[in-house]
């Protein structure tokens, strides 16, 4: 009996190894020189939080987003990022067997400085948000991983009354529904949360509705979005006023439901929040705070979807513009462009709270993190 125990200890341990090592975490930068390792990948030990280097990418430029594909296979990234009259969409085959990261193609956004990119569940759609030209273009994607020529693309004029930030619309990012058959693009410029239908069987997917927006509040700068792993809330983070508004969703339709603020009260302006995302488990928010705080505010979930602010952790760094959670919920890792470090925290998932663990890694203008279990 003892021994059968003990062959079972080690088979567990060993398959605990095993999965250990199948995590990948994504590294994106504003590297502004094709010399640069412009994507960095690493691997994450699931029962440590150790990044080890696993493989990179040179000769591109401005990888400052990225997106996993679903199967694994691919990176997705938003390219040439804030260069003056470009901006493009870049697809890369990813081979953990060869420890290789390879280019395959890219197209032209349909507008200058595109900063977000999404894959739909299918693996045959891509679609991301230009931020200067307030668009959104959406591609199909072929067998072998690459970007086929543009299907869609939708241009916004509307602003909103700050006269500094939102003469115009700004399309921070394109996030699909639970179902994927909805795309949601929260537009800082124009203060709305537009949306189209989804038909992935058609050769123009984006379907426009009775409803094409949610309007936000005044001069809110709506930036992220997430949606709960129960399907039935949103949640958007707004940059410029520092608050997340809480939604009610169904069927494609967002109702407010609550609006808190990502900071201390002791905060009075000069707001830059950047994103957002939900613990797999459901029951923690956490959204991150640029400028004056360089922080993570953490957020409890209440059953009916409300928030409440339960702590804050220093991102050990300036300006987090993205982090990721891996799926197993262990851990959450933030990259601060401006200090070009990596940080890997160790989630409580009985508190929520966070716990910087292992080495950080330094990349220069790191803007991006994804992680992928494979």
């Amino acid at each position: 009996m003892k021994q059968k125990i003990y062959y079972f200890a080690i088979a567990f341990l060993l398959t605990c190894n095993i999965f250990s090592q199948n995590t990948y975490v994504f590294l994106g930068s504003y590297n502004r020189d094709k010399t640069a390792e412009a994507i960095q990948v690493f691997q994450l030990d699931t029962l440590s939080g150790k990044l080890t280097k696993f493989t990179s990418v040179k000769n591109i430029i401005n990888p400052s987003y990225l997106t996993i594909s679903p199967n694994g296979k691919y990176v997705y990234a938003c390219t040439d990022t804030k260069t003056p009259n470009a901006g493009s969409v870049s697809s890369f085959e990813f081979n953990p067997q060869n420890k290789t990261l390879t280019f395959l193609n890219s197209q032209r956004s349909g507008g200058e400085n595109p900063v977000y990119v999404s894959v739909h569940k299918s693996g045959k759609w891509l679609a991301n948000a230009n931020y200067t030209e307030g668009s959104v273009s959406v591609f199909p994607l072929l067998e072998n991983g690459q970007i086929d020529t543009i299907a869609q693309n939708f241009q916004y004029t509307d602003g909103s009354t700050n006269k500094e930030r939102q003469t115009r619309s700004h399309v921070h990012s394109a996030v699909f529904s639970p179902q994927f058959d909805y795309l949601f693009l929260p537009d800082l410029g124009a203060d709305k949360i537009r949306s189209y239908a989804f038909d992935e069987n058609q050769k123009k997917p984006l379907v426009e509705t009775k409803n094409p927006f949610t309007k936000t509040d005044l001069e809110a700068g709506p930036r992220h979005f997430t949606f709960h792993p129960n399907q039935k809330f949103g949640y958007c983070i707004e940059e410029m006023a520092g608050q997340i508004s809480v939604y009610n969703y169904e069927n494609g339709v967002l109702n407010k439901i609550q609006r808190i603020a990502t900071h201390p009260d002791k905060i009075k302006d000069g707001f830059e929040s950047s994103d957002i995302h939900i613990s797999p488990d459901g029951k923690f928010l956490y959204a991150t705070n640029r400028g004056k705080e360089n922080n993570i505010a953490i957020f409890s979930i209440d059953v009916n979807g409300f928030l409440k602010n339960i702590g804050y952790q220093s991102t050990l760094g300036k300006h987090p513009r993205i982090f990721a959670i891996d799926e197993s919920g262990n851990f959450l890792v933030a990259s601060n462009v401006l200090t070009g470090n990596v940080i890997v925290f160790k989630r409580n998932p009985k508190t929520g709270l966070l716990k910087k663990t292992g080495k950080e890694i330094k990349m220069e203008n790191v803007s991006c993190v994804q992680i992928k279990r494979i």
